[in-house]
């Protein structure tokens, strides 16, 4: 070994410490539409499909009731690379009810939707799910959201009516050092409140569901972070 390898090998594995502390990513599904209600015995995940008519009745908008939104949407973040490798620091769900859910990125959620429905209801009605061990996968939070992510976190948004389409890995926002927090819509329509967020940025001339927008963010970091 050469004279000071011990130190050179060091001062590499501080810098790539270093480094690694900035690749850091956070998510926050806004306005997702979970809701619990009983329906006949029993209580439901309300859903547009399954409670059209028990939505109509209580003068709810059936199309806005679309949790399946932030099952695909969950789903797309757990499932990347980009999670696997350990770089997704927090998920948050944002409930339009004002409800906010914190979801542990180590979490294996259903992939049926009816199991996934089943468990939302167990945890806004308990507030809480654990595994196997102490540990909770799913928790209810006192909000706001913004006092669970980083104080010097950019808070990317999306929208179509920013003013240039960039594709998502050329955007300048996966080429900034420090944590990353993206807030997606979980909605099937509607807007993410302004208050969110520092920027909004617009990656296609299409509009994209929340688990497409995710997946081009995650791929995106992945190419940054060499990930594969």
């Amino acid at each position: 070994m050469p004279p000071g390898g011990i130190e050179i090998a060091s001062f590499e594995a501080e810098v790539a410490a270093e480094a690694a502390s900035k690749q850091a990513v956070y998510f926050v599904l806004e306005q997702a539409t979970l809701e619990v209600a009983k329906v006949g015995k029993g209580y439901d995940l309300l859903n547009s499909d399954d409670h059209h008519t028990f939505l109509k009745k209580h003068k709810k908008e059936p199309a806005h009731y679309r949790p399946d939104i932030t099952h695909q949407a969950l789903l797309t973040i757990l499932d990347s690379p980009a999670n696997k490798a350990g770089k997704v620091k927090g998920i948050y769900v944002h409930t339009f009810k004002n409800v906010l859910i914190e979801v542990n990125p180590h979490v294996r959620l259903p992939r049926t939707y009816k199991r996934f429905a089943g468990l939302m209801v167990q945890l806004l009605q308990k507030l809480s799910i654990r595994g196997n061990g102490p540990e909770k996968l799913l928790k209810v939070i006192k909000g706001p959201v913004g006092r669970h992510l980083p104080p010097a976190a950019h808070r990317i948004g999306f929208s179509r009516s920013a003013p240039k389409v960039i594709a998502m890995h050329e955007h300048p926002a996966i080429e900034r050092e420090g944590p990353l927090v993206f807030v997606v819509g979980a909605f099937s329509h509607g807007k993410i409140d302004e208050g969110l967020v520092d920027e909004y940025i617009s990656i296609s001339q299409y509009p994209l569901s929340a688990a497409y927008a995710l997946a081009r963010i995650t791929n995106a970091l992945e190419q940054r972070w060499n990930i594969t």
